[in-house]
């Protein structure tokens, strides 16, 4: 009888070193293919709102999310104390964007610069991957504007003529934590120029950053250029735009320091007449705010 238990004790011990070998076998199988085949997780947060300061970024609204945007610019520094330092003037443009999906966003605008509409299209269509899978993050931004205000010179304008597009390629890198840079090659069009000599295709480049100070505070920079002997008919300066960015919840705040005047691609990239060397200097602000539109479970 003790023979028999004994052969009972030895036949259950060998059945449990059996399934341990099995499950420790089955376990570095699953490892092994997790390690051939790792989870994509996409870096997040390149930059924290639509603009780095007037150019457009890799970032949009997520699925079913409304954010609505306040882009606000006061005269020229160098305008006098008598326009209190540009704070009587104001240039303003009120944008509202849409995500249909996490990738592809809509949107429209009303600026008050020349009465202008405005409305675009944005696809992100590749997106940075941590552990150096995918580099960089890459989008692509349609604008189609139309002034309406009426100008001396340009009454007789048809809609037509008053119609520009620009298409931006929006090339960015978020470095570690801290550091977000963006290459924004630009294509505008102008269905109307003022003289024969001024190209109606034009390229531009926008290069920008945004450097986090704090955990809800960065700096942001952009520089945007537009080559020479495109545009002959006036004087045109590259823009040059500083940006303080405030985290809050739902919004980002952002103070602004820029050489342009407007604000939507089709104007600031080629009708920037101002320099800093000068004091033409714009302070402003941009303000978004997000709204969630999805059902709640």
């Amino acid at each position: 009888m003790a023979t028999r238990k004994y052969k009972l004790t030895f036949l259950f011990l060998m059945a449990g070193l059996a399934a341990s070998a099995q499950d420790t076998s089955l376990l570095r199988m699953l490892n092994d293919s997790m390690a051939a085949h790792p989870k994509k997780i996409y870096v997040m947060g390149t930059f924290k709102a639509e603009h780095i300061v007037n150019l457009q970024t890799v970032e949009s609204p997520a699925s079913c999310n409304l954010n609505f945007v306040i882009q606000h610019r006061f005269g020229t520094l160098n305008s006098g104390s008598y326009n209190f330092f540009g704070l009587d003037n104001a240039t303003l443009r009120l944008g509202l964007d849409y995500g249909i999906t996490d990738d592809l966003s809509i949107g429209v605008g009303r600026s008050s610069y020349l009465k202008t509409f405005d409305g675009y299209v944005k696809y992100k269509f590749l997106k940075q991957t941590e552990g150096g899978g995918i580099p960089v993050t890459l989008a692509i931004a349609g604008t189609v504007t139309d002034f309406t205000q009426d100008i001396t010179d340009e009454a007789f304008l048809n809609t037509a003529d008053r119609t520009a597009y620009s298409a931006e390629l929006l090339i960015a890198r978020k470095f570690g934590q801290n550091l977000s840079l963006q290459v924004s090659p630009s294509y505008l069009h102008y269905n109307f120029v003022p003289t024969a000599q001024d190209k109606n295709d034009i390229f531009a480049v926008g290069l920008g950053g945004r450097m986090k100070i704090t955990h809800r505070m960065s700096i942001n920079a952009e520089y945007d250029i537009v080559p020479k002997n495109q545009i002959v008919s006036y004087t045109v300066h590259n823009s040059l735009s500083l940006g303080w960015d405030i985290e809050t919840g739902g919004h980002v705040f952002q103070l602004v320091f820029t050489n342009s005047q407007s604000i939507v691609p089709t104007q600031f990239l080629t009708q920037t007449t101002g320099t800093w060397g000068k004091g033409d200097i714009y302070f402003g602000f941009n303000i978004s705010r997000n709204f969630s539109l999805k059902k709640k479970r």
